[in-house]
């Protein structure tokens, strides 16, 4: 496993991180599984881990306390994040001073930590300023409580306005970004990656393998795979990616992985570190034996004639998307 700092700064992060945004808790089986997925992270060299409050209802905290206690933390680095409902109170969601400090304690609690690495901001908060924000985060850096702010998901100017609010009273930077990007959704490589590039911020992208379309399960006239994320999905934002356009992507990518001799999901995690303003990739792995592939992408260098011939695949042209 290969190792980036967080941006410009000092915090060391592997490529490869996993992430437990669908960690499937539910009975003993299953939280054996996922025990046994963090055991071989480490085992693989992987020392970020990153949640949130909001994923599995806090449920994922809790399993991330118990199994990341068994090591020191000074060998991991673990994340979480704030805004979305805790209840059904006013102030129980956003980026409020008394959300994200009530919702910061509760996160330290479940994941049996005096302090969290990275901290982030999972929505944009339209209803607090943002200076109120910031200055929060900020203090909580201050504290000790958080060792690095970020957002995740936020648009360019509301980037930019964070950073301008932080120089403005002498906050506390911003010092990381998680965003969505993967082959089929670039659109931080119009604005975003050259605001990261000016201010030297990390960025730790999520949903690398565009909910499983870039692993090559899904194939031209095939049915969906029995199990599936498709076949499950309440949201079906797979099902939505789904496209005759992606899938005739993905059948076109599948021989330059074979060329390589990694599978379609290792060119796909490595076409996203060959940018250097990439930190690290969060992947999500329901048993260790994929989290051990996704670990294959990391120090993968891809040709050149074979990313010129990705590039030709993908046929990339910046368009305005909805972000959140």
């Amino acid at each position: 496993m290969k190792y980036r700092n967080l941006g410009k700064w000092g915090l060391k992060v592997s490529e490869i991180a996993l992430g437990s945004w669908v960690t499937d808790l539910s009975g003993t089986a299953a939280e054996q599984t996922a025990k046994e997925t963090v055991n071989a992270a480490f085992d693989l060299g992987v020392n970020f881990f990153d949640c949130s409050d909001s994923y599995s209802g806090g449920a994922a905290e809790k399993f991330f306390g118990k199994v990341l206690n068994e090591h020191p933390h000074s060998e991991y680095v673990v994340s979480s994040k704030v805004f979305f409902p805790s209840g059904r109170g006013a102030n129980e969601w956003g980026l409020s001073r008394k959300h994200i400090i009530e919702q910061l304690d509760k996160s330290l609690k479940n994941l049996k930590v005096d302090y969290i690495d990275l901290y982030f901001c999972h929505r944009f908060d339209p209803t607090t300023p943002i200076e109120e924000t910031m200055q929060t985060l900020s203090d909580m850096v201050a504290a000790g409580k958080i060792l690095y702010i970020g957002v995740s998901e936020w648009s360019p100017v509301q980037i930019t306005e964070a950073i301008s609010a932080i120089k403005e009273n002498n906050l506390r930077p911003l010092s990381v970004i998680q965003p969505q990007y993967n082959m089929v959704d670039r659109y931080i490589e119009d604005e975003i990656m050259s605001i990261c590039n000016k201010n030297r911020i990390g960025i730790t992208p999520f949903s690398p393998l565009a909910q499983g379309l870039l692993t090559g399960k899904y194939r031209k006239g095939q049915p969906l795979p029995d199990g599936s994320r498709a076949t499950w999905q309440a949201d079906k934002q797979i099902n939505n990616l789904l496209t005759d356009e992606n899938i005739e992507k993905v059948e076109r990518l599948l021989p330059l992985a074979e060329s390589l001799n990694v599978p379609l999901s290792v060119l796909a995690l490595a076409w996203i570190l060959r940018r250097e303003e990439i930190s690290s990739v969060i992947t999500g792995a329901s048993r260790p034996a994929q989290l051990v592939t996704n670990a294959k992408a990391s120090g993968l260098e891809i040709p050149a004639d074979i990313l010129h011939e990705i590039e030709s695949i993908l046929d990339y042209h910046p368009f305005v998307r909805r972000i959140g």
